[in-house]
Parts: C-alpha cells; structure tokens; sequence
C-alpha cells in the first residue's frame, strides 16, 4: 500500500508525537521538510533547492546512480547474514586495506561509527589487558553508553567523568593552551599527554588506549599540529596502550591529500586500530573497525566468538565497493583538494573583511571559520554565529555549528561540492555578516 503524502505541517505534529524530542531537527526553529536530493543538493515538498553543506555522510552525492544500482542489483540477488561465506566482504576489505598501511590488515565490520568505536574500545582493553583511557577534551566517539563514557562533550552534560577516563586538553593553536605562535604546539600538546600518563600510574592504574578524532570536529573543526601524532603514540606505548584513530567524520579521501586524515602526519605514523563509518556507505549504514593481526589474534584467544548480524553483509559490501568506485572514478580527492582550497581563499578573504571572523582553518572538504566579539580575548559569538546559520538556511545553504562555544561555522559537504557552490556560499556569508555588523 503506497504511503498517505502528508503535509509539512502534519508531519511536524506526528514526528513531535511519536519520536523521542531529544531526536532534534536541524533549523528546529522551522524545519526543512526533505523530499528527494540529488549530489550536493536537497529539495523540499515545495521543490526549492537547498544547497547541502553539511552531509558528509552522502560522501560521494545525494542518491549517486552508481551507489543506487549497486545496492539494488545486490538486494535482488542476495542479502544474508555475515555468518555465510560471500565474496563482497572480503574483495571489500581487500580494497579498504590497499588505502592503509600494511600493518593493519584485519577487519571487523559493523553497521555505525558507534559501534565501531565501542568494538576498538574492546580490542584495546583485551590486547592490553587495561582499562584507562585518554581522550581530548570536547571529543565526541559516539552514543552507546560505553562511548559516552570517553566523550567529554557528553559526560560533562550527564553523569561525569569515571575514573577510567584521562582527559587531556585539545591541540587547538586558535584558543587553547599552545597557540600558533609557540615553537613546537605539537611536542607541548603531547607532553600534556605524557603528564597524564604519569599522573594515571601515580594512581596504581594503567592505559588501555589513546582514543583521538583525526580532526577534532564537534571540538571546532580542529586541525591538529604535524607531528603531535607521533609523539603521542610514543608515550601511549611505553606505557603499554594502544593509539585509536577514530576516522568516522574524516576518512575516505574528505582532507583530499590523502585518504585518511591520520595520513597527514606522515608516512612515518600508523595508528594501532581505526575505526570508520559515516561516508562509507553513502547513507547506508556501513561501518568497520581495521587493526593488526596481533591485537586481532588477542581478541580472538578471549575464547569468545565476535560475530554481527549485519556488518559486512553482502548488500552492505556492494554499497561500500560502489563509494570506491566513485571516489576513483570522479577523482574525488583532487576535488576536495581544489574546492577545499578555493572556499578556505574566500573564507579569508571575508575574515580580511569581517573583524568578526577571527580564524579559519580547514583542509580539504573539512573547514570551518570561527566567529569571536573580539580577536583578542576571543570571546564565541554565540548568537551571532546561530544569527548566520538561520539566515543561510532563508538563502537556501544548510550549514551547522560546532565547538565547545558553538561559534564554529563547519564544511562537511558531499565530496562533489563545487567552486561554484563555495562561492555562491561565501557571497551570502559576506551578506549576512555585513548585516549583522550594521545591527540589521
């Protein structure tokens, strides 16, 4: 039986019914009622066009044909449980571990970033039979209990912060402790690290893992300083912990350079485990957990078995194949490269203009830019910053805030955003911030 097309308004009042009211909107003010999309582009039941900056997870483009065949011809053949011996899963991690240092060579794949974060989370504790754990301040790895648990941006707002759980501050050289005009922010981030270690251990206890967002994103889009990486991972493992690199938000060619956003800090720096999830599947959900054969061959000696129902299975495998492909044959990665670098170039050309634009940072299709009432004490404008994102949403641009102020206005578009779409953006941020600048 088809389905009754309800109006915006009818809707609204079923959703505030019957889904949880902690289950925000985006624009909760006045919803955007999404019909269908297409690349970079959303249209609502009226038929306006939206221009989408914020999707990463529709990595590749809003219903890709290549992405929409693939599962189709897939669910028509076969969908079954993992536990049955297809090729998808293994011709797709054969493709995945040819992105990643060689060393990480066995994978678990799971259905959200969530999931594959509290799986890493498990790997860790019985590889080094420890519990402790070091995150940064304001991270977030996920919803699940255990994940709340190690996300200041949190535990903070709930039950707080349990014993296990060793915070250490954010590399962030705008406003943290090292700005960008000390000598070596990356060493003095680290060796905040290297102090909590000691700290843990004065306490009779012991570190599991480093858990890290390869670039900070509900913290403010944080790009974190070369080389802070390497020094980290040296302190974690001589104090027999492993490194996470949590690559849910960035992976799969997003910072364009490289393919992971870990890869930034060199060729010299391999995580232990990472964990990835949001653009793998284009919007369906498809998530993995890749680790060494040595931390995987101590997961499998607990004697228990690890199997998931749906990770991995063949229609799952096929979407993930298809994302690939497109990244590939569209040469994604050059253009997140010379979009990213064309919108950043706008950015600070309006940061010239606007006082209160007081930083942008970003690589590849990862920016944002920070509104401040001031560029000396930095104080977040709160209110403004939700001001312009309320103003581009009535010019039709979808965009979102982050950071522990919320005054972070954050890029995460389809891979497939253009020079025209940054400009189109830019020129109604420079609008907007005129006005509000003039009180309007």
């Amino acid at each position: 039986m088809a389905l009754e097309t309800l109006q915006k308004e009818q809707t609204l009042k079923m959703r505030k019914q019957l889904i949880g009211q902690s289950c925000r909107l985006f624009f909760s003010h006045d919803p955007v009622k999404i019909v269908r999309a297409q690349a970079q582009y959303l249209y609502d039941e009226n038929g306006m066009q939206y221009l989408d900056c914020i999707s990463n997870v529709q990595h590749v483009g809003h219903c890709h044909p290549h992405i929409t065949q693939a599962a189709a011809a897939q669910m028509e053949l076969l969908n079954a449980n993992t536990r049955f011996l297809h090729d998808n899963i293994v011709q797709y991690a054969k493709r995945l571990a040819a992105t990643l240092p060689k060393k990480l060579s066995v994978f678990y794949f799971v259905n959200s970033g969530s999931e594959a974060n509290d799986l890493a989370l498990r790997l860790a504790r019985q590889y080094t039979q420890n519990e402790d754990v070091i995150v940064l301040d304001h991270a977030y790895h996920g919803h699940l209990t255990s994940l709340i648990d190690i996300s200041p941006y949190k535990f903070r707002k709930l039950a707080g912060q349990k014993e296990w759980v060793h915070v250490a501050p954010v590399p962030d050289t705008y406003r943290g402790l090292y700005r960008a005009d000390h000598p070596n922010p990356a060493e003095a981030y680290a060796n905040t690290v290297k102090n909590l270690i000691d700290e843990v251990h004065k306490k009779g206890r012991k570190i599991s893992s480093f858990f890290v967002e390869s670039l900070p994103s509900v913290a403010g889009q944080i790009i974190l300083p070369l080389g802070y990486f390497q020094k980290v991972a040296q302190y974690i493992r001589a104090a027999g912990g492993v490194f996470v690199a949590d690559e849910v938000q960035t992976g799969f060619g997003r910072v364009g350079s490289h393919f992971w956003a870990f890869q930034l800090h060199g060729e010299d720096f391999c995580p232990d485990i990472v964990t990835m999830g949001k653009p793998m599947g284009n919007g369906h959900p498809l998530s993995c957990v890749v680790t060494t054969e040595e931390i995987a061959a101590a997961f499998t000696d607990n004697g228990v078995e690890y199997f998931n129902t749906f990770g991995g299975n063949p229609v799952s495998c096929a979407i993930g194949l298809a994302v690939l492909d497109v990244i590939e044959k569209e040469d994604l990665r050059s253009n997140a490269v010379h979009v990213g670098n064309h919108l950043m170039k706008l950015l600070r050309e309006l940061q010239a203009k606007h006082q209160i634009i007081g930083d942008v940072r970003g690589v590849g299709l990862f920016v944002g830019f920070e509104l401040v009432k001031d560029r000396v004490d930095l104080t977040p404008a709160t209110e403004e910053t939700a001001l312009l994102v309320r103003r581009l949403k009535e010019k039709y641009i979808c965009l979102s805030t982050d950071g522990p102020g919320e005054n972070v206005v954050k890029f995460k578009p389809p891979m497939c955003f253009s020079k025209q779409d940054a400009e189109r953006v830019t020129e109604h941020i420079d609008q907007i911030l005129t006005e509000i600048e003039g009180g309007l």
